[in-house]
């Protein structure tokens, strides 16, 4: 009897796994941008991106239809950060001006999750030494984590009891297309050239 039940069981696994695959394959055969992405789990992804209403570097309040006009490499992070938001939004603007010389125009967006230090100005200073097409992003706390939400990020202040505290945060870069809205992430292995192989076959999809 035992053996008939792990005969069972292993026909039940393989139907599970052989169904699974062919959900995967019927979802990319669907996906006119399968072909673009790292893995099958980004095109599961639409969920990801939505409405928000931030503050721009000018002070002026502003919402996602107002910013992600064009293709843009969104990300989350703070201007304190000491090591992982300027390393990762340098390779970003590096992506960005492959991607220009190739003729592809994008922008790469910075959103703070630290208003209580990022104020405009200082996110103007941060953004304007790495790159003079990327936009800054403040506003009120409830703002910063109703935008945050709804990228399904992740941060967390290190409280220490003064102005030097660090946060934590996940990492990635969103690739937001105009008209369809999240297509796909990259994370920090990612090379800029990779990411400018994979926008630019988005946008030509697209």
């Amino acid at each position: 009897m035992s053996k008939l039940y792990a005969v069972l069981s292993g026909v039940a696994v393989v139907a599970l796994l052989g169904g699974t695959l062919g959900y995967i394959q019927m979802q990319r055969a669907n996906d006119k941008f399968a072909e673009c992405r790292s893995s099958v789990v980004a095109g599961g992804g639409g969920d990801i991106g939505g409405p928000f209403t931030l503050v721009d570097e000018t002070g002026k309040t502003v919402t996602d239809k107002d910013v992600l006009t064009k293709p843009s490499l969104v990300y989350f992070g703070y201007t304190f950060c000491p090591d992982v938001c300027p390393l990762d939004n340098a390779r970003n603007a590096e992506a960005i001006d492959l991607l220009t010389a190739k003729g592809y125009e994008v922008a790469p967006v910075f959103i703070s999750i630290d208003p209580e230090r990022d104020t405009p100005e200082i996110l103007r200073d941060f953004t304007d030494n790495l790159h003079e097409k990327m936009i800054g992003l403040t506003g009120t706390p409830e703002q910063v984590q109703a935008a945050s939400r709804a990228y399904k990020t992740y941060y967390k202040k290190q409280d220490t009891g003064d102005q030097y505290y660090l946060m934590d945060h996940s990492t990635f870069t969103y690739l937001m297309l105009p008209g369809s809205g999240f297509a796909d992430f990259f994370n920090r292995d990612d090379t800029p050239e990779q990411m400018a192989d994979r926008v630019a076959c988005f946008i030509n999809k697209s």
